[in-house]
């Protein structure tokens, strides 16, 4: 039974998952502070209608977004494996057909934009004046999706590579870009809404381009066959990731189904309400980027293990990314504790949003316990590219979650509401960790590899 993490991890494994998981937490971090930025900024101003438009716009993004969020993991599993390999040419070949789905499933995001508010928005239960500015921030910052696509693709190249350096720095260039431009088009034009769309589309085109310039430096210093065009685009190859990156597409729009159906059902309970939710979403937000670093670690580690097909390594470093995410989730909710109150009334001055903050805290503060397991095992399983098991496990904790929210709504309104998010992240553990014995088995050592090809070729 070496799946079950019965112990602490070794030093060496816990060295490896804190040289990528460290600058992963710095660097993911910087995210929800720069959504902390954006709702400080509308936050102070006088109609918390600025702060609804801003979350359902960002809402939209979110949904976008994350549901290409295949982009950097199919990318990281892959890559990981021909590194542990040592197969320089399949790694650039990976970059390269990687970048190529991103800027024109980007560009494609951008020609659709006039549905694609029309569509959100109808779905969006928001009031008119809330709906109108987060339309305007959708129709300015929608133009940079190409660009934000192909970030995905190079955060999860360089993780795939066993480099957490370079996201870091890419994550602080871009995240400083945006909070310095938040401040000038904002508080200092008074742009509002409109502001911060365009602060954080010239943030994300200003990353692209450095990180494609980095990264393409790199690819020239790789061994291997150089790639061609007929072998970038082989269709073979592209039918893999195609495959592999659907089942990925579907868990994941499974995931911001949820919280789309989360942030439309607290809308229903008015603008108050709606604000208040999207405060405390920076604490999830907080906690999903700070624990993720563990899931990146593992994504990028176990992917090189399944490479070398070492199972062994396969569960050290698995069992090390499981243990030390659940101390840091321990740690983040005891400072959530203690500083939460002190949090809210830092990113909103309007009093009764800062009310109803205070009233659904507890919810906030519990996240990192609650969602620790489902982000530490989604990674595992995404570096060791089981598409199909994630798919499966993310729908049957989907469906859960629609199941149990309407009658915990009718019951204890937006508690109930808080309490369905939170037994849809517990289903994430519980059906992933259910999959996971199969998931070791698939990984053989080489030795009964070796025996298996034997015995195959004899007959």
């Amino acid at each position: 039974m070496d799946w079950i993490v019965a112990k602490l991890p070794d030093p060496k494994t816990s060295r490896r998952v804190w040289r990528l998981a460290g600058p992963i937490i710095l660097a993911n971090l910087t995210v929800p502070l720069l959504g902390a930025v954006d709702t400080a900024v509308v936050g102070h101003l006088p109609d918390p209608a600025y702060l609804g438009g801003v979350a359902i716009g960002a809402l939209v993004f979110s949904y976008i977004y994350w549901g290409f969020g295949f982009l950097k993991m199919g990318t990281t599993g892959l890559t990981a494996q021909a590194w542990g390999r040592e197969d320089g040419s399949e790694i650039r070949l990976i970059y390269l057909r990687a970048s190529a789905i991103a800027v024109g499933l980007g560009c494609v995001i951008a020609a659709l934009q006039a549905p694609i508010i029309s569509v959100s928005f109808y779905l969006l239960n928001a009031s008119d004046t809330v709906e109108s500015f987060g339309a305007a921030y959708v129709a300015i910052r929608i133009w940079g999706a190409p660009a934000a696509l192909m970030n995905y693709v190079i955060l999860g190249w360089c993780l795939g590579m066993q480099d957490a350096r370079t996201p870091l720095y890419l994550q602080l260039f871009i995240n400083s870009v945006n909070i310095v431009l938040d401040l000038v088009f904002v508080v200092g034009f008074g742009w509002g809404v409109e502001g911060v769309a365009a602060a954080t589309l010239i943030a994300e085109c200003a990353g692209a381009l450095l990180g494609a310039l980095i990264i393409w430096r790199r690819l020239g210093r790789l061994g291997g066959a150089r790639a061609s065009f007929e072998r970038v685009f082989q269709w073979i190859a592209f039918r893999a990731l195609i495959v592999l990156n659907t089942d990925i597409l579907i868990r994941t729009l499974c995931l911001t189904t949820a919280f789309a159906v989360f942030t439309a059902q607290g809308a229903l309970f008015g603008d108050v309400i709606l604000a208040a939710n999207a405060v405390l979403l920076n604490f999830f937000s907080f906690t999903a980027y700070g624990l993720d670093g563990f899931a990146h670690a593992a994504e990028a580690l176990v992917g090189g293990a399944k490479g070398r097909r070492d199972r062994r390594g396969f569960v050290r470093v698995a069992n090390a990314a499981l243990a030390w995410g659940a101390v840091v989730a321990v740690l983040s909710t005891l400072a959530f504790w203690a500083l939460g109150g002190w949090i809210v009334n830092l990113l909103t001055s309007i009093p009764e949003v800062r009310q109803a903050s205070h009233e659904y805290l507890l919810w906030a503060i519990l996240m990192p316990i609650v969602s620790v397991w489902c982000f530490v095992l989604d990674g595992i399983f995404i570096g060791a590219t089981r598409s199909a098991a994630l798919r499966n496990a993310m729908v049957v904790s989907l469906g859960g979650f629609l199941v149990i929210l309407w009658p915990m709504m009718a019951k204890w309104e937006n508690h109930g509401l808080w309490a369905a998010i939170s037994v849809f992240l517990i289903l994430r553990a519980v059906t992933l960790w259910a999959a996971y014995p199969a998931l070791l088995r698939a990984v053989e050592p080489p030795d009964q590899a070796g025996r298996r090809n034997t015995a195959t070729a004899s007959k």
